[in-house]
């Protein structure tokens, strides 16, 4: 089914209640490899309860953290193959302290669809607050569909970050685990690229690849961790590119710069050559 920007954009998605407890959110630090040090004091705020706080970028898994079907890219205007369909950007802001457990309504809408020739990309907003108004946080995404391009829609600008002509003030390899995708999945993302092998070739990868939200969690983490000693309530937003792919058990070398209130980040691969992951990144502290 070709793309339809004119049903597409501006469609509203619906609203959705849902809610988290520790257990979700303990699980989705754990998938990003927190807790490596389990008598770490500052790890301990990541996977025990007792003074549990809780990463921002869970706010990317909240609604769906108990899902366990594959999802679905079936929107107004809007149907493609899940084999074709990639990250592209993320991005949380959050407006208070993201409680360790909660009940809130999210409100989704297509803010854009864009057509870049030999691929799509279609751009989401969710807003999300507690069930009596009060705000909680605000996402928005885009997702690049592959050979879904050339339907004569507006192609868009792209925006880049420019990073600062020095070093970077911290540099820090965070290695992943053979079966992080594995426990990510278990997060509410269950795209089969993530673990069967046979459907990851049939996309065109060698082997299953690392969720992108799972890569833009571990990043935010490190980059709280080395910049912020690990006080999740000084985030404000993290917003990044994906850039690249991570396979399991590859290391992510994630380099940050300060920039006012906000730290720049890049994230490779230096298996692969420095092969980037994330760009465009920035981590926005209160």
């Amino acid at each position: 089914m070709p793309i339809d920007p004119e049903r597409a954009i501006g469609a509203d998605l619906g609203e959705e209640s849902f809610s988290w407890t520790a257990s979700d959110v303990l699980l989705y630090h754990l998938a990003l490899g927190a807790g490596g040090n389990p008598v770490d004091e500052r790890e301990l705020r990541y996977t025990y309860e007792r003074d549990l706080r809780v990463l921002p970028t869970f706010a990317t898994v909240a609604a769906n953290a108990r899902t366990d079907e594959p999802p679905a890219v079936s929107f107004p205007g809007v149907e493609i193959a899940l084999d074709k369909v990639v990250h592209g950007t993320q991005a949380v802001t959050v407006h208070r302290p993201v409680p360790p457990e909660g009940k809130a309504v999210a409100r989704t809408r297509i803010v854009d669809v864009l057509d870049k020739g030999t691929a799509a990309v279609i751009m989401n907003e969710t807003v999300v607050t507690e069930p009596d108004g009060g705000p909680l946080w605000t996402s928005r995404s885009s997702i690049f569909a592959r050979g879904e391009g050339g339907f004569g829609g507006r192609r868009g600008s792209s925006e880049r970050i420019a990073l600062p002509d020095r070093d970077p003030d911290s540099v820090v390899d965070i290695p992943t685990l053979p079966q992080q995708a594995l426990l990510y999945r278990l997060c509410g993302d269950r795209n089969p690229l993530h673990a069967d092998p046979e459907f990851a070739r049939a996309a065109g990868f060698d082997a299953p690849i690392l969720h992108g939200l799972c890569t833009y969690g571990i990043v935010a983490k490190a980059v709280t961790d080395t910049m912020l000693d690990a006080d999740v309530t000084r985030v404000e937003s993290f917003s990044a590119r994906f850039a690249g792919i991570v396979v399991p058990g590859e290391t992510l070398r994630v380099r940050v710069w300060r920039d006012g209130e906000r730290l720049l980040v890049t994230a490779s691969v230096p298996e692969r050559g420095g092969a980037p992951v994330l760009a465009d990144a920035v981590l926005t502290t209160t």
